[in-house]
């Protein structure tokens, strides 16, 4: 078929939607097909008109190659491609060194060009007038002129949109680790690829191979199952040579700029094949993947942690999904499965981040209790939890709210059954110092610090010091209230007591202190000494460092040296808070009274002792910092009040009137003519308005008189013409019967 029966055709059948798409392609070939006849041997050209005439060519023609085989198809091609190829490297050789001779013209025409610029004399420049310069208004408006204006941007994306996103790129990323983890190439997923409208398909493959062997018996058609290895070999080596020399074409496409390629050669050689060569049919192998290196694949793309999560159910799933991961990854799944599960983006989202937060908070208690407890996973989920609570404020008071009221039942509970409380486990400590957190502790009054308040005070007084452990948590408690109160700086007396007992338990027992002891300490007793060091060799090794809350739930039994140690260290953690107490407490008017018996422990006892010389000097600063604070006493002053005029006479006023009237009236008399002026006033005015009304009476009255008396005349007058009416038929009646 001719490119102008093709031209007919779709002609003539325009409505067939794809006539342009077949049009350009037997356009695009015989173009193609054109240029190949140009540029090919003779020998090809032979071979594809003369009826394959190379096959059946003898070589014994040519001098000095008798004996030789004859050349396949397949060798003359491959020769084909090499010399095509060896053609466009030398093209492609050819146009580099014109490019690199042009830019060396270039560059020496520029520096030639440089020399011949005419210059001109410096008389001319004499003769030029000097041009005004601009004053401040002109130098602004150009300023104005060149200033950058705004440029328009894209609007900001709405907290829904982002959430959008982010859940679509966290789904994107979890598909990508299954694949890899599964070992399949990124090729194996199905993309839309753009297909032109001169794509002949040529390089279609098949994903499955179906085929078998083809062959004639007597006549007969003959399909075989299975291939020979010699067949299967060769077939192979012929797919890689082909793999091989489609991709060095492909590159040199890409380098020449669009270059002809013989991939159409191929397709034909492979056609011509399956009608001349050996009837069979063969399919493109797929290339050998390594399997270590897809293995290494699967297992780091397994390792990995998974893009997306389900909302956890309850605390045990949670737990599951955390258990056996690094803090970072621990806050990377719990970030995760905020975004994945945003109020934005499902209906039920909001009451699974509600329940989340709650697991949250349970496992981080789970964490406290722990031994050793894991802090610095708790420091790191603390900032999602402060999200959650900024998202859902109210669950997540309700939530603290429940953790705080279930403990002081239970210290309530346990000073019922036993007559006094301990101090409660690590995870309580830790909800308290959270809900500071969470929530402004500054307020006046707040739902949740409120009682996180109260609770932090009860147990300053209600818990005795019986250890150790109890000293390092009634320190915390002390920590945890003072950042409570550190905006508002609320007095509280339970604190002031608890660092007073705390540095008693720290000196000797001697008869005169100077001050009272309030519960929960005792001025004797077994604890009465707690934190006394006695040891001198322990208290040169000890330095001064932070007091770690993992003493505060150690299972394990410290040594002597160890115990000392901890005792210098809550004497330091105690002064230390004293120091804060000064700095905030310093203006209160009777703070010299409150700070009497900390001035008595530290220049008697604390000082004289033999502490290590860092903890001396922490001594004398607090010491140095309670006695630097001025007294504000303000004497007793009575409450200032006004002054009691003295009483004096009622002047008389007499009102000016007018001319004409009396003068000498009093106020009563003129209160008097007054109301007798209005009442005549009101009276007239009482006796106009019946006046009106008795006119307008009249007037109503006489209309509906006048309306009866012309219905009356409308109706005597109707009567009075019904009668003539009557009386007219009658007499002509009877002038009828008088003419018969």
């Amino acid at each position: 078929m001719t490119l102008s029966t093709v031209t007919v055709t779709l002609r003539s059948e325009a409505r067939c939607p794809n006539f342009r798409k077949v049009y350009n392609r037997c356009r695009w070939r015989q173009t193609r097909q054109r240029l190949l006849w140009a540029e090919e041997a003779p020998e090809l050209t032979a071979a594809h008109f003369g009826g394959g005439g190379l096959l059946h060519k003898k070589t014994s023609n040519q001098p000095g190659q008798e004996g030789e085989r004859p050349r396949s198809r397949k060798e003359l091609i491959e020769e084909l491609i090499l010399k095509s190829k060896q053609e466009k490297r030398e093209r492609q050789a050819q146009r580099e060194d014109a490019l690199e001779l042009t830019e060396r013209l270039d560059r020496d025409w520029r520096e030639i060009h440089s020399l011949l610029a005419p210059k001109a004399p410096r008389a001319q420049h004499r003769d030029r007038k000097e041009q005004p310069q601009p004053d401040a208004y002109d130098r602004m408006v150009r300023e104005l002129g060149f200033e950058m204006k705004a440029q328009p941007c894209n609007r900001m994306k709405t907290e829904q949109e982002l959430a959008k996103e982010e859940q679509e790129r966290l789904r994107r990323l979890e598909v990508d680790r299954v694949r890899r983890m599964l070992g399949k190439e990124e090729g194996d997923r199905k993309k839309p690829t753009h297909v032109s409208a001169d794509d002949l398909n040529d390089g279609f493959v098949l994903d499955k191979d179906d085929r078998r062997l083809l062959s004639y018996e007597d006549g007969k058609m003959k399909v075989q199952e299975e291939q020979s290895g010699e067949a299967s070999a060769g077939g192979n080596a012929e797919e890689e040579g082909e793999d091989e020399s489609e991709d060095e074409s492909e590159e040199d496409a890409e380098g020449s700029g669009g270059s002809d390629s013989h991939l159409d050669l191929d397709c034909d050689a492979e056609s011509e094949d399956e009608s001349v060569g050996p009837e069979r049919v063969r399919r493109r192998a797929p290339r050998e993947r390594p399997e270590t290196g897809c293995q290494e694949a699967r297992e780091a793309a397994g390792a990995e942690l998974p893009y997306t999560f389900a909302a956890p159910e309850s605390s045990e799933e949670l737990k599951s999904l955390l258990s056996g991961k690094s803090a970072e990854e621990q806050l990377l799944v719990v970030e995760r499965i905020q975004k994945c599960h945003h109020p934005s983006l499902a209906v039920g989202n909001k009451a699974k981040l509600e329940k989340l937060f709650g697991f949250l908070l349970e496992y981080v208690g789970d964490l406290a209790t722990d031994d050793p407890p894991d802090l610095e996973v708790i420091d790191k989920l603390v900032v999602q939890l402060y999200n959650l609570c900024q998202m859902f404020p109210e669950s997540a008071s309700e939530s603290v709210r429940f953790v705080l009221r279930d403990a002081m039942h239970e210290m309530e509970e346990r000073i019922e059954a036993k007559g006094r409380a301990s101090f409660p486990g690590l995870d309580v400590l830790v909800y308290l110092r959270i809900a500071g957190l969470l929530f402004p502790a500054s307020d006046f009054w707040h739902p949740v610090v409120t009682p996180a308040l109260v609770c932090l005070s009860q147990l300053l007084t209600k818990c005795p010091v019986l250890s150790l452990q109890d000293a390092v948590k009634g320190l915390f408690v002390c920590c945890v209230s003072l950042d409570y109160v550190s905006l508002s700086q609320r007095f509280i007396p339970e604190l002031i007591n608890f660092l007073l007992g705390i540095l008693y338990i720290a000196t000797p027992n001697k008869q005169s202190q100077g001050h009272t002891l309030v519960h929960p300490f005792r001025p004797r007793g077994k604890n009465s000494e707690l934190l006394l060091v006695s040891n001198d060799e322990d208290a040169a090794t000890w330095q001064r460092r932070s007091l770690s809350l993992h003493w505060a739930s150690a299972s394990k039994a410290q040594t002597e040296t160890e115990a000392n140690h901890t005792r210098l260290s809550c004497l330091a953690v105690c002064l230390a808070l004293a120091q804060r107490c000064v700095l905030m407490y310093g203006t209160l008017p009777a703070f010299q009274d409150i700070m009497r018996p900390f001035r008595t422990l530290l220049t008697q006892h604390l000082a004289a002792s033999n502490h290590p010389q860092e903890l001396q000097e922490l001594c004398r600063s607090t010491l140095t910092a309670i006695e630097t604070q001025e007294r504000r006493y303000h004497p007793l002053v009575s409450e200032k009040s006004k002054p009691v005029p003295l009483k004096l006479f009622t002047p008389r006023l007499v009102r000016v009137l007018e001319f004409g009237r009396k003068q000498g009236s009093s106020k009563e008399e003129q209160e008097r003519k007054r109301l007798v002026h209005k009442h005549r006033r009101e009276f007239k005015g009482a006796v106009r308005e019946i006046r009106k009304d008795n006119q307008f009476l009249a007037r109503m009255q006489l209309s509906e008189i006048r309306e009866r008396d012309a219905e009356r005349k409308r109706k005597v007058k109707q009567l009075f013409n019904s009668l003539a009416e009557q009386e007219g038929e009658w007499k002509a009646l009877k002038r009828k019967k008088f003419k018969k």
